[in-house]
């Protein structure tokens, strides 16, 4: 379990984020379109997983802006904008700001990534959404970065997980 902050209070999450070295766990998350979508489906590529507890919180859109405006600099490289809103607000929001660099998914059906990558939160007002973090796989899925945001108000670290992928 991790503990961060939110709005000056702590709270627990889940678990912990996959290890360094690791192979990534398998996902089945939602796609804007309803469709399954699976880390398999990002085979050979480099992945950028950008996870936030909602898009409509100014600093998870703040990130998803960042990652899109980045993503285009990037080779072999997806983004991932992983969350438990419905995938009609993930999608809304993409083609409102026309942000078209960036994978939305949902999280919303089952609800295993945010254990299975030890991102859900446990307590507190965001009880049952996801906590902030970034995790960047490797061509074979191997965790090569990861950070668990400390403070849900706070934006990744964006530059340490780019650095990553050079």
């Amino acid at each position: 379990m991790a503990k961060i902050e939110l709005g000056g209070e702590s709270v627990t999450t889940y678990g912990s984020l996959p290890a360094l070295d690791e192979k990534a766990p398998h996902f089945e998350l939602i796609k804007s379109d309803l469709s399954i979508g699976t880390l398999d489906d990002y085979k050979g590529k480099r992945v950028i997983l950008n996870i936030f507890p909602s898009i409509d919180t100014g600093v998870c859109a703040t990130s998803v802006r960042n990652f899109n405006k980045r993503a285009s600099e990037l080779k072999d490289t997806v983004i991932l904008c992983i969350s438990r809103d419905l995938p009609f607000a993930q999608q809304r929001f993409v083609s409102d700001e026309e942000l078209n660099q960036v994978v939305n998914l949902s999280d919303f059906r089952d609800r295993n990534f945010g254990k299975d990558y030890g991102v859900e939160i446990l307590d507190g007002p965001f009880e049952g959404l996801l906590s902030r973090a970034v995790v960047v796989l490797d061509e074979d899925a191997k965790v090569i970065h990861s950070q668990q945001v400390p403070k849900i108000e706070d934006e990744p670290d964006y530059l340490a997980a780019l650095k990553t992928l050079l």
